[in-house]
C-alpha cells in the first residue's frame, strides 16, 4: 500500500478551524490518510499564528503546520511558535531567522516523510533562492528517506511550475500555497513528482480570499488602510490526497479535495 499524505490548504482563521474540526477525521478515515499537514499561515485570525491555535489544530489531527510570509505575523508569538519542530517556516528566509525549514515525520507504521517549506520570490520579498535552498534541503532529507514533501508558498503560477519541474523526480510532491484559490492542474510528472499549482484555502468563500469582501472592496476603491476581518459563511475545506510509493519515493495518485462544511 502506498503512503497516503493530506495536505490542507491555508485554514483561515477560526471558521478554517471549525471546518477542520468537523470534517478532517472522516477526510482520513475515507483516505486511510497515514500524515496530515496544513498551512497555517493565516490560522490566528486570518494572519499568523499562535502557541494556542497550533496546540488546537494539532489535537484536531495535523501533525505538522507550514507557513509562509504571513507566519511572522504575530510578532510576540513568533519566538514562542518556532519552539515546536512541528512547525515549519520557509526555509530560504536569510540565516539568524527563528525557526525551521525542514523536517522528517516518521507514520504509524514507521515510514519516514520529509517535508519542506519554501516560499517564492516573484511579486513577493526578495529571499533567499528557493530553487538553491531546495537543493542543499533535498539532499539532506533523501539521506533519511525518499519521500519529500514540499509546500511552496509562492504568488506566480510560472515560479511554481518552474520549481516543480526543477525538483521532478528528486521529490514525492510540490503543492503551492499562498493565493487561496484552488487549481485544476494536478498531476504527475514525468519523473514521478505529483504537483498542484495550489491547494486554496479552508475558510470562508463568500469573501475575498477569506477576508471580508466590503472592507476589501473598499480598499481596492480608495487605496486607503482598512482593517480585514475573516469572513464567515460558505466555509469549504480545499486539500489534496496524495499517494506515494515507499520504497521509490514517487508519486502513484493526486486528488483535489473541496468540502462544503
Amino acid at each position: 500500500m502506498p503512503v497516503k499524505l493530506l495536505f490542507v490548504g491555508d485554514i483561515v482563521g477560526k471558521p478554517g478551524r471549525q471546518a477542520l474540526s468537523r470534517e478532517l477525521h472522516r477526510l482520513v478515515d475515507r483516505h486511510t490518510i497515514d500524515i496530515v499537514i496544513a498551512n497555517g499561515e493565516n490560522a490566528a485570525g486570518g494572519f499568523g499564528l499562535t502557541v494556542e491555535v497550533a496546540k488546537e489544530l494539532f489535537s484536531q489531527g495535523i501533525h505538522l503546520l507550514t507557513g509562509g510570509n504571513h507566519i511572522w505575523d504575530k510578532k510576540e508569538q513568533v519566538p514562542l511558535v518556532f519552539e515546536d519542530r512541528r512547525i515549519l517556516r520557509p526555509a530560504n528566509y536569510p540565516a539568524g531567522a527563528p525557526g525551521f525549514g525542514s523536517t522528517i515525520l516518521t507514520t504509524p507504521g514507521g515510514v519516514k516523510v520529509g517535508v519542506l517549506n519554501l516560499e517564492g520570490r516573484v511579486f513577493m520579498k526578495t529571499i533567499e533562492c528557493p530553487f538553491l535552498v531546495a537543493d542543499r534541503e533535498i539532499k539532506r532529507l533523501r539521506e533519511e528517506t525518499p519521500i519529500i514533501f514540499v509546500d511552496f508558498h509562492a504568488e506566480a503560477t510560472s515560479e511554481k511550475s518552474a520549481l516543480g519541474w526543477y525538483l521532478d523526480g528528486r521529490i514525492s510532491a510540490l503543492v503551492g500555497t499562498h493565493t487561496h484559490v484552488q487549481t485544476a492542474d494536478e498531476r504527475i510528472l514525468t519523473q514521478g513528482t505529483a504537483f498542484l499549482s495550489d491547494a486554496g484555502m479552508t475558510g470562508s468563500f463568500d469573501s475575498v480570499i477569506g477576508m471580508g469582501k466590503e472592507e476589501t472592496i473598499h480598499r481596492f476603491l480608495t487605496q486607503l488602510p482598512a482593517k480585514f476581518e475573516v469572513a464567515k459563511k460558505d466555509i469549504r475545506l480545499n486539500a489534496v490526497v496524495i499517494g506515494i510509493d515507499e520504497t521509490s519515493g514517487k508519486a502513484v495518485s493526486i486528488e483535489r479535495v473541496n468540502i462544503p462544511c
